[in-house]
């Protein structure tokens, strides 16, 4: 009896402090984008997370680490998911960059995802760490899926080139002027249809610009 009570208190220590934890996330990524990442203080988070510096540090780290946690957060969801369909054929391709390109656009259309591109932009020189890690772990999450899909299909005999390169030119057909758009605050974000609308297109333009070689209109 006594294990099973040592276990359960275990487990609602863990939860509290995942909670804990997720509850000082907010306040960090709330202080970030109204005071900026720079001015804002460890004592300013604590206050809004209403813990001690102390558990705050415990829990989470410092603030750079507050910062790439923040913005890891939001990149897990832009991994390649675990049950992407075998690439057999040119086809099956078409669907799959059609529906990663729905949820990337999605993901980072996402209005507070678009805060942390401004803040990163805003802090550039006072703190470009903000960028560093911007770049390094949250934009890196969607090219390395991107890489992965099209390392992929080149495995498949489905295309021919380099998959970092051909993943940066579906991305540039995917996004076109659309993110720097939302960034200027000129466009506003588009509607699920929209988004699937221009994955499609993305997907059916890059595979046009890259035909097998059986595929290739003679000359």
């Amino acid at each position: 009896m006594m294990a099973k009570a040592s276990i359960s208190k275990h487990r609602r220590e863990g939860g509290d402090e995942a909670a804990l934890r997720e509850r000082i996330l907010e306040a960090a990524f709330a202080a970030f984008m109204k005071s900026g990442y720079a001015t804002t203080s460890t004592l300013e988070i604590a206050t809004r997370a209403r813990v001690s510096k102390r558990e705050l540090y415990a829990l989470v780290g410092t603030k750079q680490e507050m910062l790439i946690a923040c913005i890891s957060e939001r990149a897990k969801r832009l991994d390649v998911p675990a049950d992407l369909p075998l690439l057999r054929d040119r086809e099956t391709l078409e669907q799959v960059l059609g529906s990663f390109g729905t949820e990337l656009v999605r993901e980072i259309s996402d209005p507070a995802v678009i805060a942390v591109f401004r803040l990163a932009i805003g802090e550039a020189v006072q703190a470009p760490e903000v960028a560093r890690a911007l770049n390094s772990t949250g934009r890196e999450a969607s090219r390395a899926a991107l890489r992965k899909i099209m390392a992929e299909a080149q495995a498949s005999g489905l295309l021919m080139g380099r998959p970092a390169e051909l993943a940066e030119q579906f991305a540039g057909l995917l996004w076109r002027d659309l993110l720097v758009s939302l960034l200027l605050g000129v466009a506003e974000r588009p509607n699920h249809r929209k988004i699937a609308g221009r994955a499609r297109d993305a997907a059916a333009a890059f595979l046009q610009l890259h035909p097998l070689p059986n595929d290739a209109p003679a000359c």
